[in-house]
Formats: C-alpha cells, sequence, structure tokens
C-alpha cells in the first residue's frame, strides 16, 4: 500500500506535468495588442497599457481607477483608490499625469505620445461598492488628459463584477465568482470599442482553451510574483492556420482558476467573440501569497507587493505577461 507521502508526491507529480505544457506559437500580430481587466485586472490593464503604449493599442477596465493612483501604498489602494472620500481623495488626474510623465521621461515606460492613438473602454457599476464610479471618472479624467478616445459606461445596475449578458449572477450581486448576468455583454462592447468593426459572435465557444506553463515567463518561479504556475489561452480554430490577434484579459481579486476554477476564461464572454474574429485571449493568472509577498486575495499587483517598479516596464508581472504575449507572435 502506498503511504500518504508516496500519493502527495504523486499527485504533485501530475499536477507539475500539467502546468508544464508549454505555450504554442501562432505567429500573431503581437506587436499591437490590446487588454482587459475587472478591479486589480483593471488596474493591470492600465498599467500594461501606459508602460508599453507603443504595442498596447487600447485598453478596457471595469472598476478600476487612474494609473499609478496607489503610488507603492497598500492603504492608498484600498482608500482613496477605490472608496475616495473627504478624508482619503483620490490623487488628482493631473498629479498622477506629472509622475507618469517623469517615468516616461526616465524611460521606464514609453513615450506618452502614443496614448493620444489609443482606445479606452471604462465601466462602472451603479451598485458597485467596492470601487465606486468617482474611481472611474478619476481614470478617464486621466486618459482625457493625454488625448485618448474614451467611452465609459455607467448605466448599468451592476455591482463588483465582469457584467456579461447571460452568465453569473445576479446583475447587482458583490461575490464570488464575480460574474453578472446584467443582459448586457460586456466583453463584446469593449472588444468592439478597442478593435473596431467585428463579425458577430459564435452561438457556442468552438475553440481550443490552453492551460500552459507560466513558469517559463517568470523566472521559473511565478509563485515568487504572485503568479500562477499555469495560465490560460483561448485559440479559435482559425487560428490553428490564419494569422490572428492578441486580447490578454486579466481576472480580478478572488477571481483566479485558483479560486474559482475555470469560470472567467470560460464565462467572462470573451471567447464567442475571439471565435468569429481570429482573436487569441490570454488568460494570465495571479494567485494568493502570505507570505514574503502578501497578496491574500490573489489580486494583480497594482500598489507595489512585487516591489517599487510594479507599474512600470520593469515591473516583473507585466515583463512576464509581455513574454506570453511575444511567445504567441512566435512562429507556429
Amino acid at each position: 500500500m502506498r503511504s500518504w507521502t508516496a500519493e502527495l508526491f504523486l499527485l504533485l507529480g501530475i499536477s507539475s506535468a500539467i502546468a508544464a505544457e508549454r505555450l504554442p506559437g501562432y505567429g500573431v500580430e503581437s506587436a499591437g495588442f490590446t487588454v482587459s481587466g475587472l478591479s486589480s485586472g483593471g488596474y493591470m490593464a492600465v498599467q500594461m497599457h501606459v508602460a508599453h503604449s507603443s504595442r498596447v493599442k487600447g485598453a478596457a477596465a471595469l472598476a478600476a481607477g487612474p494609473y499609478y493612483c496607489a503610488q507603492a501604498s497598500l492603504w492608498t489602494a484600498t482608500t482613496n483608490c477605490m472608496t475616495p472620500g473627504a478624508w482619503s481623495p483620490l490623487p488628482s488626474p493631473q498629479i498622477l499625469k506629472s509622475h507618469t510623465d517623469r517615468l516616461a521621461q526616465e524611460k521606464r515606460i514609453d513615450p506618452t505620445a502614443h496614448l493620444s492613438q489609443a482606445r479606452v473602454w471604462l465601466f462602472s457599476g451603479a451598485q458597485d461598492r467596492i470601487v465606486t464610479t468617482a474611481a472611474v471618472n478619476a481614470l478617464r479624467a486621466f486618459y482625457l488628459l493625454y488625448k485618448a478616445d474614451v467611452a465609459i459606461v455607467r448605466d448599468k445596475p451592476a455591482g463588483h463584477a465582469m457584467v456579461t449578458e447571460s452568465a453569473g449572477n445576479a446583475c447587482s450581486a458583490t461575490e464570488p465568482p464575480f460574474i453578472n448576468d446584467c443582459d448586457y455583454d460586456a466583453a463584446g462592447e469593449l472588444l468592439r470599442h478597442l478593435l473596431g468593426s467585428l463579425a458577430p459572435p459564435a452561438a457556442e465557444a468552438s475553440g481550443h482553451l490552453i492551460q500552459f506553463d507560466q513558469r517559463a515567463f517568470a523566472g521559473n518561479d511565478a509563485r515568487a510574483i504572485s503568479m500562477a504556475d499555469s495560465g490560460y489561452a483561448y485559440v479559435p480554430r482559425a487560428c490553428d492556420a490564419q494569422a490572428c490577434r492578441v486580447h490578454v484579459a486579466f481576472h480580478g481579486c478572488r477571481q483566479g482558476a485558483e479560486a474559482i476554477g475555470e469560470r472567467f476564461v470560460r464565462e467572462a464572454g470573451y471567447n464567442r467573440w475571439a471565435d468569429t474574429n481570429r482573436l487569441i485571449v490570454l488568460y494570465p493568472q495571479a494567485i494568493a501569497r502570505y507570505w514574503w509577498v502578501y497578496n491574500p486575495r490573489g489580486c494583480w499587483d497594482w500598489w507595489g507587493y512585487t516591489g517599487s517598479r510594479y507599474a512600470t516596464k520593469e515591473a516583473p508581472q507585466i515583463r512576464a505577461v509581455l513574454a506570453m504575449v511575444d511567445r504567441l507572435g512566435a512562429p507556429r
């Protein structure tokens, strides 16, 4: 009879084997891609956009505030940047722009002139008490300072969640899996704004959902930067033989596969649009950490838990995700 330790090592070995699948190359157009995300994922999408604005052509954020809002402070992140008030006001967009311009001058992010050519789509749920509309309005004001093409949706009675046409909780809910049925296709609307005219979505998703090894993009130790060993990519069948574009979708806190399984990667609403528009959707994964790196809710780093470079081209998580996009651009 096997001992419990042998069983444990067997299970660990199986887990490693699953995580070790290599992300294939698809020859995608990786020089120009788009990003989106919810909550911490929205903040991360904005960070990736601003840091690499020469390559990221558009960004969408649901329930997120302006770039560099937290200024490397967890307290500022969870008060001023989420539920601002009289005693904890949002940093002004003008001040955040001055920080952004300084980072660009130091070449820690791309020149901000690229932002004037960007398309940006923002969403704030009318019932969201986790990240209030004031924070999303400040993100809009930040982008407008750079003359970006910004659309904002603020009239849906949604809680703090990824908003969909038919999947998830009641529209006003704020609870796991943070996917809400609001009779509104946020994924489709944001993709249309970022990418322009699109073919209608497929009735059912029919592509491949690939689970791949994220460790290869994070110095072989993804956990050290609070990322999971495995990430996901949704690949339409057309992309097996034809050139495709890439969209990166960042989940929110307590919304990675570690917390809710594959619900975000299957139910957030992107995949049916991907099938009919030759779009690979990359779903990188963050995880909770409690020691050394403190990230108990599995959020993306938008306040500095991976270090002071968290919002720049040098940020460990941004570098890892960009390497995934570059890998998708490799020849088949």
